[in-house]
């Protein structure tokens, strides 16, 4: 049996009566089904008590990108800006999942907003505006761009650590370049490194761009670009899930062992 992952749901008005929807982009099940090599499974955005639940279940979590962007409370940061996108249903389910999945030895990959959330859940902060920053990019592509491909396009390169999980991941010629190319569509990043995250890779401005949870006993990391927009094209994206993939596989393939003995033992 395929392992099973987990993808973070954002709570989205959906129809003529704006009903609460729990929603994840396609893009993130056809990765699953994809190089992950595993089986999709939607995490609501319930709450706290869906980490106890759902965890001894799982045998992989990927947070995804969303447009909403992480409550500052949970920072001590300012209030957004006027018309900024907030998810405290997603808030409250994610950050508490991610530090028990992290003690429960869940591979967790976290892309975009998940990598936010992963910085925010260990005790990081975030710039929540990176454009309005004396000598920084501006890491958004606009939201309105109708061409696919221009939207989700390479933006701009990153400087990877040569000796870092990331780097032990990637195609050689980007190894030994020690520069990866990626889309960019955010807006908020690291402000504060979270005390158990490492930086593995940034962008020109000075942004961290990847980070590892030094000490996980399984894998995980974050990246703050979008690989599963292209994936099918680019072998360095590709290479990042099946290195996910393949830890979910062995979690998968030691927990069905211990139900095994389980069984046995009745």
């Amino acid at each position: 049996m395929r392992p099973l992952i987990g993808i973070s749901c954002c709570q989205k008005p959906f129809g003529i009566f704006a009903t609460p929807n729990h929603a994840a982009s396609d893009s993130y099940v056809r990765v699953v089904r994809g190089p992950v090599v595993g089986t999709p499974v939607l995490l609501p955005a319930a709450g706290e008590d869906l980490s106890g639940e759902l965890l001894p279940h799982i045998d992989g979590l990927i947070l995804t990108g969303s447009r909403s962007n992480v409550w500052p409370g949970h920072y001590d940061g300012p209030p957004h800006a006027d018309g900024t996108p907030e998810d405290h249903e997603r808030d409250a389910t994610t950050l508490p999942l991610i530090r028990a999945a992290i003690a429960a030895g869940v591979p967790l990959l976290a892309i975009c907003r998940g990598m936010q959330e992963l910085n925010v859940a260990l005790g990081g902060s975030l710039d929540q505006r990176i454009q309005d920053l004396p000598g920084r990019m501006d890491h958004s592509t606009p939201s309105d761009q109708p061409i696919p491909r221009v939207r989700t396009g390479k933006a701009h390169a990153v400087r990877i650590d040569r000796d870092g999980a990331l780097a032990a991941i990637i195609t050689p010629p980007s190894r030994l370049a020690g520069r990866l190319a990626v889309n960019s569509l955010h807006n908020q990043g690291v402000q504060r490194l979270a005390p158990r995250l490492v930086a593995e890779a940034w962008a020109p401005d000075g942004t961290v761009e990847a980070v590892r949870v030094e000490g996980a006993t399984a894998f995980a990391l974050g990246v703050q670009w979008h690989p599963e927009y292209d994936w099918e094209r680019d072998a360095d994206s590709r290479a990042i899930f099946h290195a996910f993939g393949r830890a979910c596989t062995t979690r998968r393939l030691a927990r069905r062992g211990l139900e095994v003995l389980a069984q046995a033992a009745e």
